[in-house]
C-alpha cells in the first residue's frame, strides 16, 4: 500500500512539474479543482447506491487523486504536504476516540462525539455555534446542520407541533408575498420544511433523495405507457398515466 501511495504522489508531482508536466494540471489551482473534488465525492456516493464495487474502487481512486492534487499544490506553496494531511486526520481520529486510543472507558455515543467536536471548534477559536458549517454544502444539508447546531444550544421546538405551525405560517407568507419578496419567502418555507422533517427524526437530504428517485421512476413509467408521445397528451391524460403507474407499484407506496 505504501508503495502505491508513493507512486501516486510521484505521478502527481510529475504532472505538476514546471518544465515537463501536463499543461492542464500545471494550470490548475485550488479554486479550479474544487468542483472536481465535489463531483468525485458524489460519484463515490452514486457507486455505493448502485452497489457497484468495481466502480466504487475506481471512484474512490478518483477522490483520492483529488486529495493528492490539493496536497501537491499546497506543498508547492509551502503550506502543507500529503503527509501533513494524513497526520492531521490520524491525530483527529485518535483524539475523537479516546475510548479506543486513550484511557476512557465505555462507548462513543452521539452526545460524547459532539462534545469532542465542540471542543475542537473552541480550540480553533470558534465564537458561534454556527461556526464551521461549510457554506458550500448543498443548501438542504446545510439547513439541517445549522438547525442541529441551534438545537444543541436549546433553540429548538420540543415537539413537531411548532415546526408544523411554522410551515403553515411560511406557506401563507409565500402566497401573500409580492414579487420582490417571493424568493425570500420561498427560502423560508423550505427552511421550515427541513425543520419539520428533522423534528420527525428523518434526515431531510435522504428523504428528498428518495423522493427524487421515486418521482423519476414514476415519470419514466408514464413515458413508457404513453409509448413515445407523452408530451402530446393532455394534463388529464398524463395524470391518468400517473395513477396507472402508481397502481402498478407494490402496495404501501404513496
Amino acid at each position: 500500500m505504501t508503495t502505491q501511495i508513493s507512486r501516486l504522489l510521484s505521478i502527481m508531482a510529475m504532472l505538476r512539474d514546471p518544465k515537463n508536466g501536463c499543461e492542464w494540471d500545471r494550470a490548475q489551482n485550488f479554486q479550479s479543482i474544487a468542483p472536481y473534488t465535489i463531483e468525485e465525492a458524489y460519484e463515490v456516493s452514486d457507486a455505493i447506491d448502485r452497489g457497484d464495487m468495481a466502480d466504487l474502487r475506481e471512484e474512490l481512486g478518483d477522490l483520492l487523486f483529488q486529495v493528492v492534487f490539493h496536497s501537491q499544490m499546497a506543498k508547492e506553496a509551502g503550506d502543507f504536504s500529503f503527509e501533513d494531511v494524513a497526520k492531521a486526520i490520524s491525530d483527529k481520529m485518535e483524539a475523537r476516540h479516546p475510548h479506543i486510543f486513550g484511557d476512557e472507558d465505555g462507548q462513543m455515543g452521539e452526545a460524547r462525539w459532539e462534545t469532542l467536536k465542540e471542543a475542537e471548534r473552541t480550540q480553533k477559536g470558534a465564537e458561534s455555534a454556527m461556526d464551521g458549517v461549510a457554506t458550500t454544502l448543498p443548501a438542504l444539508l446545510r439547513a439541517e446542520k445549522l438547525q442541529k447546531r441551534a438545537a444543541r444550544t436549546g433553540f429548538d421546538w420540543p415537539d413537531v407541533d411548532g415546526p408544523a405551525a411554522k410551515v403553515h405560517e411560511e406557506m401563507a407568507e409565500l402566497s401573500e408575498a409580492d414579487q420582490g419578496h417571493r424568493a425570500e419567502e420561498a427560502g423560508d418555507l423550505l427552511f421550515a420544511a427541513v425543520n419539520l422533517v428533522r423534528a420527525y427524526g428523518i434526515a431531510p437530504e435522504t428523504a428528498l433523495k428518495n423522493a427524487n428517485l421515486k418521482f423519476e421512476r414514476r415519470f419514466r413509467g408514464m413515458e413508457a405507457k404513453a409509448e413515445g408521445n407523452f408530451s402530446d397528451l393532455s394534463l388529464d391524460e398524463q395524470e391518468a398515466l400517473w395513477s396507472a403507474v402508481k397502481a402498478d407499484e407494490p402496495s404501501g407506496e404513496s
